[in-house]
């Protein structure tokens, strides 16, 4: 076995999913704040991998698909912050791939030595999805092996008004931006920056974090008041529509349960007051919107024909 190297910010963190938005974003955000960070990279080549190490991120190659390629990347690592490692098949979510992915994760942490390992999944809701199943048994496998556990459950992120919307669901297209959520009900929304907080928050306190699953979001305006607001702040008009019964079928038995679980009123359940005691500076998404979206939600409207 090989040994963690004790919990000093001149021992790396080690990232997964570091070329993705939640490890990107994490993995700059310990940067900043002075730690050490490895970075796990399939493709030591790709552009993201490359913008990680020009912002000083150790790059290592390794795959959650090959357990045989991960001890090096895990060897000599104070703490782990790990992401969701989905996985699609062709009818959809493949679960049993997503487990093994997971595992093959905190194996190697384990295997090296590494108490601390931070995982974002996603948000639960009070009765379970069929895109949380995977992620659930990922997280008992982590309490079970792993002796400083934080389990990070985000809702739906800000940036998805960035996405292209061309599958008919989320993103701005044509002024218009389209859901599943009612127009008038409160729908929460985390920034991933301030995934990224929490995460170092656990990290520089591994003690206070251990064992612990925070719920996180930022903001719950409903769909109506945020296109109200995405509009006033990029000087673009947008407008909210729900999609339809047959609209949500067609997208697939995943988006349609996530519908029906919502319409029965399974919905996401942060605290806001209580993780803003936590990180005071949680961003609304006027604040997000401020500090960085309208920017870019304005970018890409006016160089994407909407």
């Amino acid at each position: 076995m090989t040994t963690a190297a004790p919990h000093t910010t001149d021992a790396p963190i080690l990232v997964t999913g570091a070329t993705g938005k939640q490890g990107g974003v994490t993995a700059r955000r310990l940067l900043a704040g002075g730690r050490h960070v490895r970075a796990l990279v399939r493709d030591l080549t790709a552009p993201a991998a490359a913008g990680l190490a020009a912002a000083g991120a150790e790059l290592v190659r390794g795959d959650l698909d090959d357990p045989a390629s991960l001890p090096p990347a895990f060897d000599g690592v104070a703490a782990v912050f790990g992401v969701p490692p989905v996985a699609w098949g062709p009818d959809g979510l493949d679960t049993d791939l997503e487990v093994a992915r997971g595992r093959a994760l905190i194996d190697a942490a384990v295997g090296a030595g590494i108490e601390q390992v931070v995982f974002s999944t996603v948000a639960s809701a009070s009765a379970a999805s069929r895109g949380s199943a995977g992620k659930a048994l990922i997280e008992e496998y982590l309490r079970e092996r792993v002796a400083l556990p934080t389990v990070l459950r985000p809702v739906r992120f800000m940036t998805n008004y960035l996405a292209s919307g061309i599958a008919g669901i989320d993103g701005i297209s044509g002024g218009v931006h389209r859901h599943l959520f009612r127009p008038d009900e409160p729908m929460q929304v985390i920034a991933l920056e301030d995934v990224a907080e929490f995460a170092a928050l656990a990290f520089a306190d591994p003690a206070r974090f251990a064992g612990r699953t925070l719920e996180l979001a930022g903001d719950d305006p409903t769909p109506v008041a945020a296109a109200a607001a995405i509009s006033e702040a990029t000087g673009i008009p947008i407008r909210y529509e729900r999609l339809t019964a047959d609209e949500l079928a067609r997208l697939g038995p995943d988006i349609a349960d996530t519908a029906r679980r919502w319409q029965a009123g399974h919905r996401w359940h942060a605290d806001l007051e209580a993780l803003r005691v936590i990180h005071p500076g949680l961003r609304t998404l006027a604040d997000w919107l401020a500090e960085s979206g309208a920017a870019a939600i304005r970018a890409r409207l006016t160089r994407t024909p909407a």
